[in-house]
């Protein structure tokens, strides 16, 4: 049976619209199940839709590539730490964006090739290989940074931005002469350097800045898979990117709005990593105090209000179930518990969210930043689970600290602050702690998910 091209483009709107709703969905943790299924059941109507398409002749290779992705993605789903998301996210984006210049160069061979003076044709297969090559690469290196493969700390080199700035304009140069000469060569070139320009534009983003870049890369992907959908002549596939790319962009505003920085900055790199890491409990003449969890536990059974920041050491540790035994524990005993979050803790947007909701910790008592800031100075207890920069007091106090400016989460000003570290390293941005040394903070060395099991093993009759 054939479907006409009205049916056709009616299911590819009703398709826009279940991703549309399905980010909306996301944007709260209350509805992110019902916006992660809109958006499934609206990828698997467009992957329905397309395969009825009177143009698809052949479907060996559709449904081997399908079966193949599908038995991948299961493996990876199933297999996948929660501590290895902001990872798995960040491949994702390069494969996004290796499609899109494969696609790009497939489709010169196949079309553009046969058809030099469709300039518009040029133009858009030159527009998807430069921005999928960038992709492509730039996510290669997210990855290799966020898996530890790659130093976490800027790489920069003298004359960097400039050089930088002459393989943009090079780029540009290569696809205005693709659409005049219609050759093969200024494609391959222009792929090349903009492969060489992803790597470029990452590796000198230092850690503390990872979250904003793994936005920003979901935003290229959006774009590369858009730029695909011209070339491809689809209309869902340019929508749907143009809603991840636009999406993408504007959570990377929300990052460094977050974290008091420019884009620009962002772009340019360099924070993170600029001071020496601190091991041991006295740096510089500044003494920090340990406390053990016996203590925490004392001190949390006789509080009113508690705190809890999670960082990126309970996800490492994986101690949110743990932590929402010690929620359970603490309300049985009356103790009031809030969670505040910060938005950029962990290696992406969202990364505590995710793990506090997985462990089934009640949403209405898990607070953004702007929401709890004000109730640290009432609290008695403030817990704070493998976070560093996000709770670094520098951040307000330190004009010369490369952290001066961003917004944090005020646990230091909390009656008692515990700090849950393996150890006084530095945080990812290399930074050293103050908060570590203030005279209401105790820090409880240890494994994240063994310190919260023995603070609620402690407590006795509550759990």
């Amino acid at each position: 049976m054939e479907i006409s091209k009205d049916l056709f483009a009616l299911i590819y709107l009703a398709t826009a619209v279940l991703f549309i709703f399905g980010l909306k969905g996301l944007s709260s943790p209350k509805s992110a199940l019902r916006g992660n299924f809109l958006a499934m059941l609206g990828m698997g109507l467009a992957l329905i839709i397309t395969l009825l398409h009177p143009e698809v002749k052949n479907y060996t290779w559709v449904i081997a590539g399908l079966a193949g992705g599908a038995i991948i993605g299961s493996i990876l789903a199933l297999k996948i730490e929660m501590t290895s998301m902001p990872e798995l996210v960040a491949i994702l984006h390069s494969f996004v964006g290796l499609a899109a210049t494969l696609v790009a160069l497939g489709t010169y061979k196949t079309h553009a090739a046969h058809d030099p003076t469709n300039w518009v044709l040029h133009l858009e297969i030159g527009l998807g290989a430069a921005i999928g090559a960038i992709t492509f690469t730039g996510s290669v290196i997210a990855f290799g940074k966020l898996k530890g493969l790659v130093s976490s700390n800027p790489f920069v080199f003298k004359g960097q931005h400039l050089f930088n700035a002459l393989l943009g304009l090079a780029s540009v140069a290569l696809i205005v002469q693709l659409c005049m000469e219609s050759s093969f060569t200024p494609l391959l070139i222009l792929t090349g350097i903009c492969l060489l320009l992803g790597v470029l534009l990452v590796i000198p983003i230092g850690g503390a800045d990872m979250p904003v870049i793994v936005s920003m890369l979901n935003s290229y992907s959006g774009w590369a898979a858009s730029a695909t959908g011209f070339t491809l002549n689809n209309q869902l596939l340019i929508a749907t990117g143009a809603l991840v790319g636009s999406s993408g962009a504007i959570l990377s505003y929300i990052m460094c709005k977050a974290m008091n920085r420019s884009f620009i900055s962002v772009i340019l790199g360099g924070f993170g990593g600029e001071q020496a890491v601190a091991s041991t409990a006295s740096v510089g003449g500044k003494t920090a105090k340990s406390a053990s969890a016996e203590d925490v536990a004392f001190m949390m059974e006789n509080s009113t209000k508690v705190i809890i920041v999670p960082g990126y050491g309970m996800a490492v540790s994986q101690a949110q179930h743990a932590v929402k035994e010690l929620f359970e524990t603490l309300h049985k005993k009356g103790v009031e518990v809030k969670f505040a979050i910060h938005p950029v803790a962990g290696r992406m947007p969202g990364h505590m969210n995710v793990l506090l909701a997985e462990a089934e910790i009640p949403y209405d008592i898990v607070f953004e930043m702007e929401e709890i800031n004000s109730e640290f100075s009432s609290c008695d207890v403030a817990f704070i689970i493998g976070a560093n920069d996000i709770v670094n007091p520098a951040a307000k106090t330190d004009k010369s600290s490369p952290l001066y400016g961003m917004p944090i989460l005020e646990a230091h000003k909390a009656k008692q602050v515990f700090i849950s570290k393996r150890s006084m390293k530095a945080g990812y941005a290399g930074v050293d702690n103050d908060l570590f040394y203030y005279p209401n903070a105790s820090l409880v060395f240890g494994d994240a998910k063994a310190t919260v099991e023995k603070i609620f093993g402690s407590m006795g009759d509550g759990h």
